[in-house]
């Protein structure tokens, strides 16, 4: 609910506790991430060292790496008082790194 000193012309935006759960939420989410590669890792070493096992660790580590990064900017960006939207391009990113950790979790359970 917007508040303002009483004109209609002037409306200041009041976020309350949103930005705050957004933060955290993709803190949770790039936690969640961490953990779905250390699984893969352990996956991985579990089953012994191989070439493909080996490249697909490496596939993991590098895309926690890339949403680690998008995620980092996104916190950073909702420390402004009137954070700017998510690009399409940053959410396109989010989602694709999301579907490559499903992928490379299901590629190392083979």
């Amino acid at each position: 609910m917007p508040v303002g000193n009483g004109t209609h012309g002037s409306r200041t935006r009041d976020p309350g506790l949103q930005p705050e759960r957004t933060r955290l939420a993709w803190r949770r989410t790039t936690l969640a991430c961490a953990v779905a590669a250390s699984l893969a890792g352990r996956q991985a070493l579990y089953t012994g060292i191989e070439p493909g096992s080996l490249v697909v660790l490496a596939l993991v580590v590098l895309v926690w790496l890339a949403f680690l990064a998008l995620a980092h900017r996104r916190i950073r960006a909702m420390r402004a008082s009137r954070p700017p939207a998510l690009s399409p391009r940053a959410a396109a990113a989010a989602v694709a790194c999301t579907l490559a950790l499903a992928v490379l979790g299901a590629a190392t359970l083979r």
